[in-house]
């Protein structure tokens, strides 16, 4: 028998690259003179991340700039689910955010179902937050990636461990 080729389909947030766009976007705003003697604000907690500024108009630029230096980072900004503005103390405002690692249920039966309507000689199982597929022929298992990444899902996905 022929032996199976496999690849995980994954979303993950590598939670240090995120650290380090954190660090690198305050420094650039602290640098910047449109920003001197406002409000700056970019604090990670787990797997939250909050920003706060003068106003709205501020806040947007602040996260324009945090997602410019988390896609340099390899960071899938598709994972990054912001809340509403809230204003804070003092007239400022703020926003959090929720960094999304693994792929839910609901994204699991719609990429699996995806995977079936191919009609393609693969198999697809769900383990945990992640979907493993196998299939004897690789050029199936091409098609399975290049079929996932026209899908349009609020996450973004990853294929690892292709063997």
């Amino acid at each position: 028998m022929a032996k199976e080729a496999s690849f995980d389909i994954v979303s993950e947030v590598s939670i240090e690259e995120v650290k380090n766009a954190i660090q690198i976007a305050l420094k650039e705003l602290n640098n910047r003179f449109d920003f001197k003697g406002s409000t700056v604000e970019i604090t990670l907690d787990t797997n939250k991340v909050t920003v706060v500024g003068d106003d709205d108009f501020k806040l947007d630029q602040i996260k324009d700039i945090l997602f410019n230096k988390l896609m340099k980072r390899g960071v899938p900004i598709k994972n990054i689910h912001f809340s509403e503005t809230v204003k804070a103390l003092g007239g400022k405002a703020r926003q959090t955010a929720e960094l999304i690692s693994g792929i839910d249920k609901e994204n699991a039966k719609k990429i699996n179902t995806a995977i079936k309507n191919a009609k393609l000689k693969v198999k697809s199982q769900i383990q945990d937050d992640q979907i493993r597929v196998t299939g004897k022929n690789r050029d199936d298992l091409q098609e399975v990636i290049q079929t996932l990444r026209k899908m349009d899902l609020p996450i973004e996905l990853q294929f690892t461990n292709y063997r």
